[in-house]
């Protein structure tokens, strides 16, 4: 039904027969959508009540029922309007879906993690690269290639990842994939049960769980995983930067880790974001411990892009060709020329100067938002990577106020496999530099809303 709200239309979901309670909730979703934005002036409830038809009395308790719940403001002798700076409690507020790669696209201002600031993409190099690549190949390297990569980036991988993370990788223990949730979906065909830090994260415990396997939860402390609880054949792991919480594995976990590994177990090493450390020396690889039992597992989806889907296996030797053999019968075919090209880069040392150049400017953006934010706050997890964590008293306040402020975050709640403390994971990668500012402006006034 429309009404003219002091000369202006408004569409409200609501139906005479609903009565107040579906005028109530007509108006808390024009609220929560959008559609009446904060400080809007409301007609009187004489007017609204004679626009619609109804009892004046009814539009009053509806109005009043509001404002205790705060969605409105009044005061005397001015119009009631819609409450700026306030949030509902939670019996009454709209509870944020899942944090859905939708979420964040339609955000104004994307603080969402797990992605790089996509405007940094080396374009002219890697055009350089791919027109090297195109002038110099045969045509036969236009059919289908080696199911594990072409060997020439296999080679330079084992070249650069020995170099720079420490990891002993012989060229034909490595496999190429399309990212990291192909890899952890082919990985999770060959095994019975697969052990998850817990909190990491629901997507990637969602893929390992797709050919049948059993996915069980391991604790995650200050200092990393609880070996100490492990009692599965096979466990995932980010150690140098735990996600979501940022810690890195500490010293005497890491080599119970490794000695649980020679016991018969099996890590799988997720490697995301180990070439942005900032304050302190990298922290190698835990797959040089011990490179039989150790699958590692990385990406350029943090230093170049995620559109390129290109990420590598180092396995141990056993294990080749079973993963060659799953992703060959899951459909896998290598993007040939990508490959060549990133191997281009790797060759060339283009590769190295973007990651260097990357890691000064995400430490900026670090230095920034860390400066921005509320005194009262502990941000975690802040040595490393594209993100950190803040620890908040009430999560779905917080997301429901950056929302109404189109500021994408994602939930440390959903990262659980059991119940844990609610938080917010602030991804400070993605935005253009020009976006960067406002962004922190638009979050730091949306936590201030909420944490007085």
């Amino acid at each position: 039904m429309t009404g003219s709200w002091s000369s202006s239309d408004l569409h409200l979901d609501w139906h005479p027969g609903s009565g107040r309670r579906g005028l109530a909730e007509a108006l808390r979703r024009a609220i929560r959508g959008g559609r009446l934005a904060a400080g809007t002036a409301l007609p009187s409830t004489r007017a609204l009540a004679a626009d619609l038809g109804i009892a004046r009395g009814t539009v009053t308790r509806v109005y009043s029922d509001l404002t205790a719940e705060g969605y409105l403001r009044t005061t005397q002798g001015a119009p009631t309007r819609v409450a700026a700076d306030t949030y509902p409690p939670a019996e009454h507020r709209e509870k944020p879906g899942p944090a859905t790669s939708a979420w964040f696209r339609d955000a104004r201002w994307d603080l969402f993690p797990g992605r790089p600031n996509l405007a940094s993409f080396p374009r002219a190099v890697w055009a350089s690269a791919t027109r090297r690549v195109l002038q110099s190949l045969p045509a036969g390297g236009f059919d289908y290639g080696d199911p594990a990569g072409p060997a020439v980036l296999r080679e330079a991988l084992a070249r650069y990842l020995a170099r720079s993370r420490g990891v002993l990788a012989e060229p034909d223990r490595i496999v190429l994939c399309g990212g990291y949730f192909h890899a952890i979906t082919v990985l999770g065909h060959l095994f019975d049960e697969i052990a998850f830090e817990n909190p990491s994260l629901p997507e990637f415990r969602e893929a390992a769980g797709q050919g049948g396997a059993k996915i069980v939860p391991v604790p995650v402390d200050e200092r990393g995983i609880r070996v100490s609880e492990l009692d599965s054949p096979v466990a995932v792991v980010t150690p140098a930067h735990q996600y979501p919480l940022g810690v890195t594995l500490a010293p005497e976990r890491r080599s119970a880790l490794a000695g649980w590994a020679a016991g018969g177990g099996l890590v799988i090493e997720d490697d995301y974001d180990g070439e942005f450390r900032f304050d302190r020396q990298p922290v190698g690889a835990m797959q040089s411990l011990s490179p039989e039992q150790v699958v590692y597992a990385g990406t350029v989806s943090k230093t170049l892009a995620p559109a390129l889907r290109i990420g590598w296996l180092v396995l141990p030797r056993r294990l080749v060709a079973p993963v060659r053999d799953t992703m060959a019968s899951l459909g896998w075919r290598t993007p040939v020329v990508d490959h060549l090209a990133l191997a281009d880069l790797l060759a060339s040392g283009a590769y190295d100067r973007h990651v260097r150049q990357r890691r000064v400017a995400y430490r900026r953006r670090r230095d920034r938002l860390l400066a921005a934010l509320p005194p009262d706050l502990a941000p975690e997890g802040i040595s490393a990577g594209l993100h950190l964590v803040l620890r908040v008293p009430d999560e779905e306040a917080v997301v429901w106020a950056l929302r109404k402020r189109s500021v994408a975050v994602d939930r440390l709640s959903r990262h659980w496999m059991t119940s844990g403390p609610g938080g917010i994971v602030i991804g400070y990668g993605t935005p253009a530099e020009h976006a960067f500012g406002p962004a922190v402006e638009a979050l730091v006034d949306g936590l201030r809303s909420v944490i007085r």
